[in-house]
């Protein structure tokens, strides 16, 4: 025999949780209505739910097995009858019209809900994972694994609560079944006509550890069922559902009789005089412990009730028929649940007293026909339905979110099509008997309700900002972890079709006018491989994406990266493609933002030809062309370079697009290498500010923030060159860009009586050594020509050389290379003009110019603006 526990007791204080939760009036006899209740004494470390019960059973003067605690599940319950049997406390304190409007909104938004659903089922074919499925190929894969994650959180802890639940109200209806008794004793005491008269009762309760106990063993026969698969689980659903169907109809049969003999004092019957009694609303107050108060709780008491529409979808993978099965059943099921509930209003409106509809917790069991054992065994099997359905939903969530590949930690929980996903049961079945074994889940009920009504947004908000909010951060965490660590899944989501059409009308919206120079941002076309050869595996010069992000203008901007295949399109179409997808991949990798293109032509200068004219829309085209230097040109003997290069830059100045050519690429610092000196700008041309722009966003990354501007002015000597400077210096104050200006003169070559004569002897010997290159080479074209007895001919037209002209270009380019290495040997960087292709040159002699021009100097970029202003002095 268990001896008897030993009992001490505390004076229940009136801002004591259990009190204020049940908050309940004191009603006693007619005779001592007025009679005011002394305070009662509970044994310390009862739990909530067990000072729910007590309170419930001092204050009705009712032994403990008549009336139930306030459940759980009457606040997270999912199933029909525990929404009913927790609808009529809504209609004691909001009354009967603002009952029928709350079951009216709530049934409106998921039917509202359920036609969106029934939209996307139908669109298509549907996979398992319901409601994950659905948003996440409506949204996104990143708000699909966010949601579906939260809602299979949900579902297994729901899980756990369901059985609680059921096992709390198993020991409600049989106390003999306890394992570790508790008892309580309560004393009441009654001033009647100045004198107090006391009176004690002792009830049992059920233990935190009863409920652990029975809890893991109900888990584990759930768990057994749902391992043995869908047939199974198909064979025992049908008893739940014929139990909680004829206790429905058990409480309704109930309702229409009522009263019986030895009914409740405030059971009335079906009575148009309680009704109208209960029509307006009578809140209590209460605390956020679970009943309704005049701001909001009462939807959040009652909308988890009718989100139950998702438990079709959460087996959509054992369904036949996803497309019928999903808007046929949920239909049906949240018009008639609607009803039911609309027409519960009406029927406990008229049944009893708002006393009784608020103090008597399972009315609906003293009600109901012929016994209230019916009631109890309805929801002791509804809430294992309930249990199951969440058992079986859960994993399968987990498994559809897992075979979608999106994040590689969760492929434990993968399921071959057509199987059972144990893995995903096994860990669903820890997460519900760990929930199992807390006991109590006062505490993480509200978030987990919140996860639930992640589907459905807005309603959120008006239930708990507190728990909103927490909900929100862990799907935005979860939503952050997945676009960083998660796979690309392009489901032709809503997101990505919205920024389509967004794009359309800003497009539109741009025009094709001419973009005022404060708007203006730099679109560079990235020549990838134009010449020289790189491993196959690399599809860009890795240092061409470091320059890329160098020209983003305040962190954004594009870049469009292209590549030429020399071929016929028909043959090399398939070859085009896969090579554009490893450069897709390659400027991820690199992390800069921006496009790949692949163009198949018989060579390059024609595939650059067509892509200066038809890349991009609009105002979205690229402006500015940049491409490595071909320093390799003479070593390899590559004599195809100079007509391509002379090509694609005389193809850029009649389509109005910058230039700006890189030499010393390979020595080009990333993003880790801080450089320190000076950026040195030689200024020999208007270039509507290009390269004084093209400084400016260099100095706003990392490695050249330490570095400042220098500016070189080119004249000739006979200038006025204080005058130039103090120009120079005002336009760059006006511009907002500090600078040190520095004006160079150089001697023209007409202002040079010796350089009629040819060489000098001491000219530079790279100077010579270009002189002879290049009368070898004309005189090798003219001898040529002589024996096909036909004119001087490149790229199909004539040529006249005049080698006077040539010896004026070199001898600019000298003086010009002459004057960097003079003040510039030790700049970070060189920007330097770059002169166009002059006419009646041939392509050669201007490669002879350019590689005079960048002798010896590491790291210098050739710049060519175009006929239009990107910087303005106006703000």
């Amino acid at each position: 025999m268990r001896p008897a526990p030993q009992q001490r007791y505390r004076t229940v204080e009136s801002h004591d949780r259990a009190v204020v939760q049940m908050a309940p009036m004191e009603f006693g006899s007619s005779a001592d209505a007025s009679a005011s209740a002394g305070p009662r004494y509970i044994k310390p470390g009862t739990n909530l739910r067990t000072d729910a019960r007590m309170h419930m059973a001092s204050s009705n003067g009712r032994s403990f097995n008549g009336s139930q605690g306030d459940s759980k599940l009457e606040l997270f319950g999912f199933d029909s009858l525990v929404n009913i049997l927790g609808l009529k406390r809504i209609v004691g304190m909001g009354g009967v019209w603002q009952s029928l409007v709350l079951v009216a909104f709530c049934g409106s938004c998921t039917f509202l809900t359920t036609i969106s659903l029934s939209a996307i089922a139908t669109n298509g074919a549907m996979k398992g994972g319901g409601p994950y499925y659905l948003i996440g190929r409506a949204l996104g894969p990143e708000v699909g694994v966010s949601i579906g994650l939260c809602f299979f959180l949900g579902n297994a802890v729901a899980g756990a609560m369901y059985v609680l639940g059921a096992v709390e109200t198993f020991l409600d209806a049989v106390p003999s079944a306890e394992l570790f008794q508790e008892s309580v004793t309560v004393v009441t005491n009654t001033f009647v006509n100045g004198t107090a008269a006391g009176n004690a009762t002792t009830i049992s309760t059920p233990n935190l550890h009863d409920l652990q106990v029975y809890g893991i063993i109900v888990t584990i026969l759930l768990c057994f069922i749902v391992f043995g698969g869908v047939k199974i689980i198909n064979k025992v659903a049908p008893a739940f559902l014929i139990s909680v169907l004829f206790s429905i109809l058990c409480i309704y049969i109930g309702v229409f009789i009522a009263p019986r003999p030895n009914a409740s004092k405030w059971i009335t019957g079906l009575s148009i005089t309680t009704l109208k009694d209960n029509w307006s609303s009578d809140y209590q107050r209460t605390n956020n412990a679970g009943v309704p108060d005049p701001n909001g709780a009462l939807l959040g008491l009652y909308f988890p009730a009718v989100t139950g529409i998702m438990a079709g979808s959460n087996r959509s993978a054992s369904l036949k028929d996803t497309q019928r099965s999903i808007p046929t059943g949920t239909l049906h099921a949240t018009i008639s649940t609607t009803m039911m509930y609309l027409l519960s209003v009406f029927l406990f409106g008229a049944l009893s007293t708002r006393e009784g509809l608020l103090t008597d917790r399972l009315l609906c069991a003293a009600v109901a026909w012929p016994s209230p054992a019916v009631v109890y065994a309805g929801i002791i099997l509804s809430t294992l339905g309930a249990a199951l359905q969440s058992l079986t939903g859960a994993p399968r969530l987990l498994a559809a979110i897992a075979n979608d590949d999106i994040l590689p930690v969760l492929n434990y929980f993968k399921a071959y099509e057509g199987s059972e996903p144990h893995v995903a049961t096994l860990f669903t079945s820890f997460i519900c008997i760990s929930c199992v074994i807390i006991g109590n889940l006062d505490v993480i009920t509200p978030t987990i309700t919140m996860f639930f009504l992640l589907c459905y947004a807005v309603i959120m908000f008006m239930i708990s900002w507190t728990f909103t909010v927490v909900s929100l951060a862990l799907a935005s965490l979860i939503y952050y972890y997945v676009s960083l660590k998660g796979k690309a899944g392009d489901w032709g989501d809503g997101f990505k079709s919205a920024y389509f059409q967004l794009a359309l009308r800003s497009l539109r919206s741009m025009g094709a006018n001419q973009v005022h120079p404060k708007n203006w941002y730099p679109i560079p076309l990235i020549f990838c491989r134009p010449w020289g050869k790189l491993p196959e595996d690399v599809p860009c010069h890795p240092k061409l994406a470091d320059f890329a992000n160098c020209m983003k203008k305040k962190g954004r901007g594009m870049s469009i990266f292209v590549s030429i295949i020399d071929g016929d399109y028909h043959e090399s179409a398939e070859d085009a493609k896969t090579a554009c997808r490893q450069l897709s991949a390659y400027i991820d990798y690199r992390r800069c933002e921006g496009v790949a293109e692949i163009i198949v032509a018989p060579s390059t200068s024609i595939g650059f030809r067509s892509i200066v004219q038809t890349m991009g829309l609009g105002n979205l085209k690229p402006n500015i062309v940049v491409m490595r230097y071909p320093e390799i040109w003479r070593r390899e003997n590559l004599t195809q370079i100079p007509s391509t290069f002379v090509s694609i830059i005389n193809d850029c100045i009649t389509a109005n697009k910058a230039v700006v050519i890189v030499k010393g690429l390979d020595e080009w610092p990333n993003e880790y290498q801080r450089q320190y000196g000076t950026i040195d700008l030689y200024w020999i041309v208007r270039d509507g500010g290009l390269m004084l722009l093209l400084s400016q966003l260099l100095l706003t990354k990392e490695s050249f923030e330490s570095c400042k501007i220098q500016v070189f002015c080119i004249a000739e000597e006979d200038t006025e060159a204080e005058e130039l400077k103090a120009d120079v210096k005002k336009f760059l104050y006006d511009l907002r860009m500090q600078a040190d200006v520095i004006v160079v003169t150089v001697k023209s070559w007409e202002a040079d009586p010796d350089r009629s004569g040819g060489s000098k002897k001491d000219d530079p010997e790279v100077y010579r050594s270009a002189q002879s290159r290049i009368r070898t080479y004309i005189s090798q074209l003219n001898e040529a020509a002589e024996r096909e007895r036909r004119p001087l001919m490149e790229g199909g037209k004539q040529v006249v050389v005049d080698e006077q002209k040539v010896e004026k270009f070199l001898y600019t380019m000298l003086k010009l290379n002459a004057t960097i290495l003079r003040h510039s040997r030790m700049a970070v960087v060189v920007l330097v003009s770059l002169p166009p292709p002059p006419l009646n040159h041939l392509a050669y002699c201007y490669m002879e110019y350019m590689d005079l021009l960048v002798e010896n100097i590491p790291r210098i970029l050739i710049v060519r603006g175009y006929r239009r202003d990107v910087v303005t002095l106006f703000t």
